[in-house]
């Protein structure tokens, strides 16, 4: 029973010790359950949070899609009539190169630098994030990680992200992105688009720029070690810059020929050859705008902008070709300055130096003097044929200067090499005159034919404007805005805004033989007041009964007030705006004087309107635009292509094809190709007629007519005698062919112009100053603007055929005595030549009043006058009848001139 209880008792304590003690395995294995669970939930914690971010980048991560129809932003170039670029218009200077048309040298030269497995990866390259994820670990804090991009992730960054930031959100979206474009792109596309975006430094924006801007060739010329230089500028431009850094820019380059050696693209040997040439850059020369072409290539950049936007002309690729002559637009910027050059040297006197350079005497020697000058800027408005001078011997007029240097108009001058000589005895004393020189002035001179002499320059402080333009087209084939643009952006020849004087007569005469009445009929030429106005002709003198022709001629203003009041001035005002010489006019007698406001070019325009016998000329600096294929947008519709079978069925439809905007590009025998769908900016669109080939294009004048032939030339009879006998016969000396012309002085002598036209020319010359004040007394257009008008055309004339006006049907060419000497005068077939009929029921043979003038509304001023104000469309200023009145008091001779021209 003990033994019993005993070994009971013994197995109860040992069944009690198996339950307490677990074994080893059941512990590890409950261990790494529980690790297992964190780790699950770790990861899928993990996981959540990863997604979250995955789902956080890629929601707002841009498309690629558009990267199919790649376009990138293109500078527009603006070519001449001859075809040369005379400028660029760009926010980033590129020059598109299409992936065929780029050498494999320099494809190469990109790849091995930037990404030597571009061909074989996915858009990433995960060996190269290791590397230099390792890399940046053992460089320490502070210093910007290197980057692991691959070209693919470079278009990226560039063309979609827009961003640089150092992030690794920002790095994961390039990477998605980068895997997206390689998916949807082929790796020709991608390498094309990077190599035309990328910028190289310098303002050259992808290859096809840099080539040009730091070898100043094209891709296609550029050999293995001007390649590899451009494959070194992507990963720091401004610190490769070879002519600022040229021990850096000709390391990288040389690391970039090794790179080229390990992918196979060149071999070791020619790697070696090209590591010992000589990093020399050669300067490029942006094109434009050409010499001379400053003011015709910012005109024409405003309408492109004002027709297109800034984006498109700017960034479009557009081809502009316009209408400037470069010989004859230098011709016209010379003639300008020397006609500005000759009035200031009269009525300027000489205004002293420019400034003083202390320190430079007569013993000064070379090198210090020739310091002192590259120093200096050269100031705005020296022209290039000028040079900066310093005074060395004032007694003598001895000066020394550079020739050669670079004028930099922001910057010192460079180089040149040193010269000395006197300064002509004229000059010398013009200066001793007012400013007597002294030693160290800066002053412009101009070296002479004449060996060691050189002439004293100064900027006139008078402007000028000056354009010319084809008769018949309104192609404006030279615009001079000014003394230099560099000076002045303002353009005066089509901005400013000036009195045409009695340049604006014509149109007065015109509308009187529109009338019906012919230039031999008579007016009185004879005192007249209104109110307190007194109009009085420039001499002041009076020449009773005068026909219209002698009146014209010699620019009579009290015969021009009658004529006015009698066909009545709101006629006039309407023929002014409609031919487009001015926006709105007084109705207001003094406004037939010319005190109405115009500018240079709108009265080019209304000129080239009586050459081309009565069509309304528009004028036009663009001959056509064409997108970046080569594609018309634009033409002007003045004149079209078309055929008679086009017009017939065009008649027949009741169409007016003069005011048709879909008029052909070109005719095509057999029928026109299909048109293209219209882009943005609207390309001119092809009609669909068919056409055969027996159906003969020919040109159709599209202008509207103001006036008719008959009456446009009548005018252009009188003004041809305007320049033979009148008051333009300064304009006219030398020129053996049909001109015809008018001189323009306004109130003041403020305002001195020229207008005049051959058959196919047309020339409008205005000098005067910026404020309105006087060029002196007697200084007439026909003493200032003629002679300017006379160089320029004899110039234009050269080497083209002697043409004369043409004689339109209906009008008879009589030779006869106008009363004041023998004119040749067109009359139409109810006029008698040398006749003068009685108009007095038109009330022209009474006495007019203030209620017939509109001087009621006539401003106090001329100030006033330019403001606007007018009588009103159905006062007796606009249509020229009297009412009962008063006769007024005649004033004696040697009352005021009167508002508007002078003479």
């Amino acid at each position: 029973m003990t033994q019993n209880s005993s070994s009971g008792d013994s197995g109860s304590s040992s069944g009690q010790d198996k339950r307490v003690r677990t074994p080893r395995f059941r512990r590890w294995r409950g261990l790494l359950g529980g690790v297992a669970a964190v780790a699950l939930v770790g990861s899928a914690g993990a996981g959540l949070v990863v997604w979250h971010q995955y789902e956080g980048i890629v929601a707002d991560l841009p498309t690629v899609e558009g990267l199919q129809s790649y376009q990138p932003p293109v500078m527009s170039r603006l070519y001449a009539a001859d075809d040369k670029v005379i400028a660029e218009l760009a926010d980033e200077r590129r020059v598109f190169v299409p992936y065929s048309a780029i050498p494999d040298r320099v494809k190469n030269a990109f790849i091995a630098a930037e990404d030597q497995k571009f061909w074989t990866h996915k858009g990433v390259d995960p060996l190269a994030i290791i590397r230099a994820g390792l890399t940046d670990l053992t460089r320490g804090k502070g210093r910007r990680p290197i980057g692991a991009s691959t070209i693919t992730q470079q278009v990226a960054r560039v063309m979609l992200l827009g961003s640089n930031a150092v992030s690794m959100k920002r790095k994961a979206k390039e990477a998605f992105l980068a895997m997206r474009i390689e998916q949807v792109l082929a790796k020709e596309k991608i390498l094309e688009i990077y190599l035309n975006e990328i910028y190289m430094g310098s303002g050259a924006y992808g290859i096809g720029a840099a080539a040009q801007t730091y070898f100043n060739k094209p891709l296609d010329q550029l050999d293995d070690a001007e390649a590899a230089f451009l494959g070194a500028l992507p990963k720091s431009p401004t610190n490769y810059n070879p002519t600022r850094f040229p021990d850096a820019a000709r390391g990288r380059r040389n690391w970039v020929l090794e790179r080229m050696a390990e992918i196979g693209a060149i071999t070791h040997d020619a790697a070696r050859a090209a590591e010992a040439e000589p990093l020399i850059p050669r300067a490029f020369v942006r094109p434009g705008p050409a010499p001379g072409s400053e003011w015709f290539a910012e005109e024409v950049r405003r309408q492109l902008i004002e027709k297109y936007g800034q984006d498109v002309t700017m960034q479009g690729g557009l081809d502009v070709h316009t209408s400037l002559d470069p010989d004859l637009q230098l011709t016209v910027q010379n003639t300008l300055r020397q006609g500005l050059l000759a009035y200031d040297r009269v009525h300027g006197g000489w205004r002293g130096a420019i400034k003083h350079v202390a320190g430079v005497t007569a013993e000064t020697a070379q090198d210090g003097w020739v310091a002192a000058l590259q120093a200096e800027l050269a100031p705005p408005g020296m022209v290039d044929q000028w040079r900066l001078a310093v005074v060395l011997d004032p007694a003598k007029g001895r000066v020394g200067w550079l020739e050669g240097a670079i004028v930099r108009r922001n910057g010192a001058a460079q180089g040149g090499v040193p010269q000395s000589g006197q300064i002509l005895d004229r000059d010398l004393g013009w200066a001793r005159r007012t400013h007597p020189l002294k030693a160290g002035d800066l002053v412009m001179i101009q070296p002479q034919a004449k060996a060691e002499s050189v002439a004293l320059m100064q900027i006139p402080h008078v402007e000028g404007a000056v354009v010319t333009l084809n008769a018949h087209t309104g192609r404006v084939l030279a615009l001079v805005g000014g003394w230099s643009f560099q000076m002045s952006q303002f353009d005066r020849a089509t901005q400013a805004l000036r009195q045409p004087g009695s340049s604006f007569k014509p149109f007065v005469y015109l509308e009187a033989m529109e009338q019906g009445i012919s230039p031999s009929q008579m007016f009185d030429d004879s005192p007249v007041s209104y109110g307190t106005w007194h109009p009085n002709n420039y001499e002041k003198d009076f020449w009773g009964p005068t026909s219209l022709h002698d009146a014209l001629r010699e620019s009579r203003n009290l015969v021009t007030i009658r004529l006015a009041a009698h066909i009545g001035i709101k006629t006039v005002a309407d023929l002014a705006t409609q031919i487009g010489l001015v926006d709105s006019m007084p109705h207001v007698l003094p406004a037939a004087l010319g005190a109405v406001e115009t500018t240079v070019m709108k009265e080019a325009a209304a000129y080239a309107t009586l050459a081309a016998g009565g069509r309304k000329v528009t004028p036009t600096l663009i001959d056509d635009v064409q997108d970046r294929q080569g594609k018309v947008i634009w033409r002007p519709d003045s004149v079209a292509l078309t055929t008679a079978a086009q017009a017939e069925a065009a008649a027949a439809d009741g169409k007016n094809t003069a005011s048709q905007q879909d008029q052909p590009d070109a005719v095509f025998p057999g029928g026109q190709p299909e048109a293209q769908p219209a882009a943005s900016p609207k390309p001119v669109t092809a009609a669909a007629p068919v056409l055969g080939m027996d159906d003969l294009p020919y040109l159709q004048d599209n202008r509207p007519r103001v006036a008719s032939e008959q009456s446009a030339f009548q005018i252009t009879a009188m003004l041809q005698d305007v320049i033979r006998h009148g008051t333009g016969f300064s304009a006219g000396k030398g020129i053996d062919r049909p001109v015809a012309g008018k001189t323009g002085t306004s109130q003041n002598f403020n305002d001195a112009w020229f207008a005049g036209y051959s058959p196919d020319l047309v020339t409008v010359v205005w000098v005067g100053f910026d404020t309105p004040q006087s060029l002196g007394k007697n200084e007439t257009g026909g003493v200032i603007a003629g002679p300017i008008w006379n160089k320029v055309m004899r110039t234009a004339f050269e080497g083209q055929p002697k043409l004369d006006f043409p004689v339109p049907e209906g009008i008879t060419l009589v030779r006869y005595d106008t009363g004041r000497g023998v004119g040749i005068d067109g009359f139409k077939p109810d006029q008698i030549p040398g006749v003068s009929v009685s108009l007095a029921d038109n009330g022209a043979s009474q006495e007019l009043t203030a209620a017939d003038t509109g001087a009621e509304n006539m401003p106090d001023s001329e100030s006033d006058m330019a403001a606007g104000g007018g009588g009103q469309p159905g006062s007796g200023a606009g249509n020229g009848q009297r009412p009962d009145a008063q006769r007024p008091a005649q004033q004696p001779s040697g009352g005021d001139i009167g508002m508007g021209g002078l003479y």
